[in-house]
């Protein structure tokens, strides 16, 4: 059997996973991507390699993707993470037709058709305001997990409301609402409500169509997907795979490859 494979590189992390013929996940791994982005590359494709207990000369084709997509210098090309996002989220969800992918440094909103082809797309390149990037600013200045901010944020009874549209200054309002007394559940969710408004806004530029498929690695706070459901009045897509979007649709992308016979072995290995 021949694999296939997508690497994400992101700014704060970097997902690989490995598919098989039929589509399926046969191994992933998520690393930090840290200020050796081509070693973070060859770590995360080995880890879901390793996963997927096979051999490195088993992988047909691989795709780089993120921003640091050409810095996968052992791929065979490279595709960008709008169409990777926008392929992975038709293919979980067939009836996506917008797709938001929030991560660490910026926020972009899809417009796919049915097979998964990009429509329209726009992001937030100039500012992290809307990003995860918000919310690390806020567990910073709370001193709490960042794992934790969602389940903490749903506690909340009295949401303050976030005025800030910069990071710089988020850890600063953050502390300032704390010292009058305000709950940190409340502090958060005000925080969240923020971002989702920002994402809103981004998603209305491009249509918002259903059925909405949230992707990135903020797609596992669950504060962050209620707060969008509510505010967009329906459900969101949201699934095991959403923060391995990027890869999944970049190993579909090689999938197709090694379907059309261009299979071709890692140059010199990945280590």
């Amino acid at each position: 059997m021949i694999y296939a494979a997508g690497v994400d590189v992101g700014s704060t992390q970097t997902k690989a996973i490995v598919i098989r013929g039929d589509g399926s996940v046969a191994g992933r791994s998520l690393i930090a991507t840290g200020a050796n982005v081509v070693a973070a590359a060859e770590e995360a494709f080995l880890g879901a390699v390793r996963e997927a207990g096979i051999e490195e000369a088993d992988v047909g084709f691989i795709i780089g993707t993120g921003y640091g997509r050409y810095r996968v210098t052992f791929g065979h090309a490279q595709v960008t993470e709008i169409s990777c996002h926008a392929r992975g989220a038709a293919y979980l969800f067939p009836d996506t037709r917008t797709v938001l992918d929030m991560g660490g440094q910026d926020t972009k909103a899809i417009r796919v058709r049915p097979d998964g082809e990009v429509v329209d797309f726009c992001m937030n390149d100039k500012c992290a305001a809307g990003t995860g990037r918000f919310l690390q600013a806020a567990a910073f200045a709370l001193e709490i997990p960042l794992d934790e901010l969602g389940s903490t944020a749903l506690r909340a009874q009295r949401p303050v409301r976030i005025s800030t549209t910069c990071t710089v200054f988020a850890e600063s309002e953050v502390l300032s609402w704390l010292a009058r007394g305000k709950r940190i559940e409340d502090i958060l969710m005000g925080v969240h409500r923020s971002i989702a408004g920002r994402s809103i806004a981004l998603l209305t530029r491009v249509g918002i169509e259903e059925a909405v498929t949230f992707t990135g690695g903020v797609a596992r706070n669950p504060a962050m997907v209620h707060v969008l459901s509510e505010l967009l009045g329906h459900a969101l897509h949201v699934s095991e795979e959403s923060h391995y979007m990027g890869a999944l649709g970049a190993a579909l992308f090689a999938r197709d490859r090694v379907r059309e016979g261009r299979t071709a072995s890692v140059p010199g290995g990945a280590a």
